[in-house]
């Protein structure tokens, strides 16, 4: 499984996220640059300038006509995919952490962080989707902040009026998007921060990874946890493979730990288990340093991991791949 590596950021990786189509990968950094490639060769179709600031979180919206993104230059912007330019801004008092699309793609959720006196806040924006773009409602459809623990990742549930949310805790909750009442919660579903959460093609379930090195599957209306894989390295991202009973985990020691650690040492792998028996099947090397955002292509032929190193890598699966047997080991180690 030979990666296409792409070159288009100085600084470490923040986000990737593939449209859903599969064609088209977007990928977001610390150096303020989004980008965007094509799936199959790797070629750079575009960039997205004008935040000053780390970009921390991108999404796309289904029909992949627009983009949103959050930076810490307290910004969130709406931007057209085809033509890169940036449609409309919100500003906020904090930095903006995660952007999501609903599944309709009719509304944003966003978090602000907690920072200088301002409370962490879930903020909910109507998309309008009206010609082209440029006239959006500045003040948001709905506004709550979570009490104890600050929130650090969301999504919309399996009803758009649901918001599910990671914590700094660990802990993971739903809340109601228009009154932000708490639904329910699982205070312990991770004993250290949530680094990222991604939702099952259809909603009904979702993998968060977390420092406590460990990533959990949660059924979406109870959040109850259904798997647990435990591994040896603080994780950053875990994906859900669409079409095979596998989820791909990254993560590694942290930046400041790197240079005193060898390469293997480091963990640097993206990991691939087994959804049902928890069990590890195969890993894939390669980045110089931790996997921070892994992003597996909707139509399930290839996945991105984009690293520490300010490397995107897209893997596109060999035969074997699509042949493996659901319960044997995959060989895809490089």
């Amino acid at each position: 499984m030979r990666p296409i590596l792409l070159q288009g950021h100085e600084r470490s990786l923040t986000q990737i996220k593939f449209n859903k189509e599969g064609d088209l990968l977007f990928s977001c950094s610390k150096d303020h640059v989004i980008n965007v490639w094509y799936t199959h060769n790797g070629e750079r179709l575009g960039t997205y300038d004008g935040h000053n600031g780390t970009v921390w979180t991108i999404d796309v919206d289904s029909q992949s006509r627009f983009l949103v993104s959050g930076s810490a230059d307290n910004m969130m912007r709406l931007w057209s995919v085809q033509s890169g330019k940036c449609l409309f801004r919100w500003e906020f008092p904090t930095a903006v952490k995660r952007v999501a699309f609903s599944e309709d793609d009719d509304q944003v959720v966003c978090i602000t962080e907690q920072r200088m006196g301002h409370q962490g806040a879930v903020r909910i924006f109507d998309i309008n989707r009206d010609g082209d773009g440029t006239e959006q409602n500045k003040e948001p459809l709905s506004m709550f902040n979570p009490i104890g623990s600050k929130a650090v990742v969301c999504a919309f549930a399996h009803r758009p009026d649901v918001i599910v949310t990671g914590h700094e805790s660990g802990k993971i909750s739903l809340f109601d998007a228009k009154t932000g009442d708490e639904i329910a919660s699982n205070e312990h579903a991770h004993r250290d921060v949530v680094t990222d959460l991604q939702l099952s093609p259809d909603r009904s379930y979702f993998i968060t990874s977390s420092k406590d090195k460990t990533a959990r599957i949660h059924e979406t209306r109870t959040i109850t946890v259904l798997k647990t894989f435990v591994t040896e390295t603080p994780l950053n991202s875990a994906a859900i493979a669409p079409s095979k009973p596998y989820v791909l985990l990254g993560g590694g020691q942290d930046a400041m730990s790197v240079t005193t650690t060898s390469l293997r040492q480091g963990k640097f792998e993206t990991r691939f288990w087994h959804k049902i028996f928890e069990e590890e099947v195969g890993r894939v090397k390669g980045h110089f340093g931790p996997v921070n955002t892994i992003a597996v292509s909707p139509q399930g032929d290839c996945y991105a991991s984009g690293g520490e190193d300010g490397f995107v890598r897209v893997h596109h699966y060999d035969e074997s791949y699509f042949r493996a047997k659901p319960y044997g080991d995959l060989e895809i180690e490089e």
